[in-house]
């Protein structure tokens, strides 16, 4: 079996060329796979990269370690905001696959906690494998901040009650893998550490079809939603630049978390 690996940074990515499945980790477990600045311009790269592959005809992407699929934007990262309220700097919005014109199918594979900006590739992913210690939350509102982007995505994968109260719930509530199966937002769950070899094999089946008609279903798909989503982040950077506290307010909300004042549903 033919396959290669690639390092770089905060990411890790091997392809099986006999499969045609490239699996691209976030490598950052010690800082719960967060995405700093490189690492999300090694994911625009990455996916860029992946257009121009004709070997790689399916991705798989997941997270390093057993705590954490994704935490979101690395809160070290300085990140410089423009004075107007109508243009945000948001270093996430080129991590996913479709905001770089891949159209490759794509699954996610997801362990631990998946939140905040997590959901920027959860929800440019085709479907969703987790297993049962997977966690879907978003803290947002507990830190002081708009959840805007995070939430369009979620209201696109899960009926909107349950996208509000993640979002209005903040760091108080937890999603199990089993309530966000029932929702829709989880396609299949598996136990414990079994999340990524169910995500390999189902993008092992859809990357042994012809790749065309595989990426022009995954183009038609993502269109159903498109117009909607479009309009709906062009309200975002100013609901985010006017909502938001000062980051030294968000700074202080975060260093006073209480980790385990959480409930998992």
């Amino acid at each position: 079996m033919g396959s290669g690996a690639v390092v770089s940074g905060g990411l890790r990515i091997s392809c099986d060329k006999d499969t045609g499945v490239a699996v691209l980790t976030l490598d950052r477990p010690a800082r719960l796979n967060a995405i700093d600045l490189a690492t999300a311009s090694e994911l625009a790269s990455a996916w860029r990269a992946f257009r121009f592959d004709d070997s790689v005809r399916a991705v798989v992407v997941t997270g390093a370690g057993e705590r954490a699929f994704c935490t979101g934007l690395d809160r070290t990262a300085e990140v410089p905001q423009p004075g107007s309220p109508f243009m945000v700097d948001d270093p996430l919005l080129r991590v996913g696959p479709k905001a770089n014109d891949c159209w490759k199918p794509v699954v996610a594979a997801v362990r631990g906690m998946a939140c905040g900006g997590a959901f920027y590739l959860l929800g440019e992913a085709e479907f969703v494998v987790a297993d049962e210690t997977a966690t879907f939350f978003d803290p947002h509102t507990t830190y002081g901040m708009v959840s805007a982007y995070e939430s369009v995505y979620m209201a696109h994968r899960m009926p909107y009650g349950e996208a509000a109260r993640m979002a209005l719930m903040g760091n108080a509530e937890r999603m199990s893998a089993r309530r966000a199966y029932d929702l829709g937002l989880v396609s299949e769950v598996t136990p414990p550490g079994g999340a990524l070899a169910a995500a390999v094999r189902c993008a092992e089946v859809v990357a042994s079809y012809p790749p065309e008609g595989v990426q022009g279903t995954v183009r038609a798909l993502w269109t159903a939603h498109e117009t909607a989503r479009a309009h709906a982040f062009a309200q975002s950077p100013h609901l985010i630049a006017l909502g938001n506290l000062p980051p030294a307010r968000q700074a202080e909300l975060f260093s006073g978390r209480r980790p385990d004042g959480f409930r998992t549903r």
